[in-house]
């Protein structure tokens, strides 16, 4: 195991390298917009001395080398263009909020997919089967923005017409308002889980429905065994590994940012940051930020990796 996790770090940091590079390619090599034109605002005759002072009347192999060794020497992610800062500290500043939506939204969807995919894969055809698949599809069918600005209308405390939810559309940092923080996340967490719950529903059903047609099912019913020890035990446990694929990938995405449950909800995220840094062609900010989220996706699939050693005992690793 320990070889087999060394060995994908060492994929983790090539992988890394891949994508610096062609997120610098993209966005330096083709720019949409003059960076320096972009930093000297209305001083036009700042624009030589900008390129002169960030490298960028330099060839392009000299601006990625000067930018990756900035990168593993000091982990120095740029400045942004708009407003003069440093990335990497706009980011981490930003970071706590990103991670409270996707982890608050996490628990909800898998503890509601996996609690309503088996209650249907056990009872098909009843009609809590029925209807909790109907309305599977009707919430994946539901777009995260247009669900999101829906429940900003009918719910939330200032604006809404029914004014259940206090604190939505204004985020609230945890260490300020560990209360308000809590309040504040109700309704992105519900939204943000609300197709996620769907799909893991799904997806969950079609396989649960599957192994419990498998011979060592039969032969756990055979020995006197429980039913509700063999659907959880037996079967949940063979099922359930594409979930945790699935919810690696998932989780890791939007640590890196949900873009649009943020900007629905106003949350000051990652994702938030990234879409009003696009809006601004604020390149080094939009770099930033996608390498925090490959960084992201890359472990958590390490981290499925590794769990699937535990969740199915005919995994091994060498």
């Amino acid at each position: 195991m320990t070889k087999y996790i060394i060995r994908r770090l060492l994929w983790v940091i090539v992988l890394l390298l891949v994508v610096s590079f062609v997120t610098y390619l993209i966005f330096y090599l083709f720019p949409s917009a003059d960076p320096a034109a972009l930093r000297a605002g209305k001083n036009p005759a700042l624009i030589p001395q900008i390129r002169k002072a960030y490298g960028l009347d330099k060839p392009f192999y000299e601006q990625y080398w000067i930018y990756l060794k900035n990168l593993v020497l000091h982990f120095d992610l740029g400045t942004s263009y708009t407003n003069n800062v440093s990335v990497k500290s706009e980011i981490f500043q930003r970071l706590p909020a990103t991670i409270s939506l996707a982890i608050g939204g996490a628990i909800i969807w898998l503890v509601m997919g996996i609690a309503i995919g088996t209650i249907s894969a056990v009872r098909r055809h009843s009609i809590f089967d029925r209807l909790a698949m109907g309305g599977a599809l009707v919430a994946i069918s539901a777009p995260v923005f247009w669900l999101g600005l829906v429940c900003l209308f009918l719910f939330a405390s200032d604006v809404g017409k029914l004014k259940i939810f206090p604190g939505s559309g204004s985020y609230v940092p945890l260490s300020q308002d560990p209360a308000k923080w809590f309040t504040s996340l109700i309704m992105p967490w519900f939204v943000l889980a609300a197709s996620f719950a769907a799909i893991y529903a799904r997806l969950l059903r079609a396989n649960l429905i599957e192994v419990m047609s498998e011979d060592y099912i039969r032969t756990a019913r055979a020995k006197g065994l429980s039913e509700r020890r063999v659907v959880i035990r037996h079967g949940l446990r063979a099922a359930i590994t594409p979930i945790v694929t699935a919810a690696g990938i998932d989780i890791g995405i939007l640590l890196g940012g949900a873009i649009l449950t943020e900007t629905a909800f106003n949350i000051p995220g990652i994702g938030r940051l990234a879409y009003d840094s696009i809006q601004n062609a604020d390149l080094p900010t939009v770099q930033g930020t996608v390498l925090i989220g490959a960084v992201f996706i890359l472990l958590a699939n390490l981290l499925v990796d590794v769990l699937y050693a535990f969740i199915d005992p005919r995994v091994r690793y060498t």
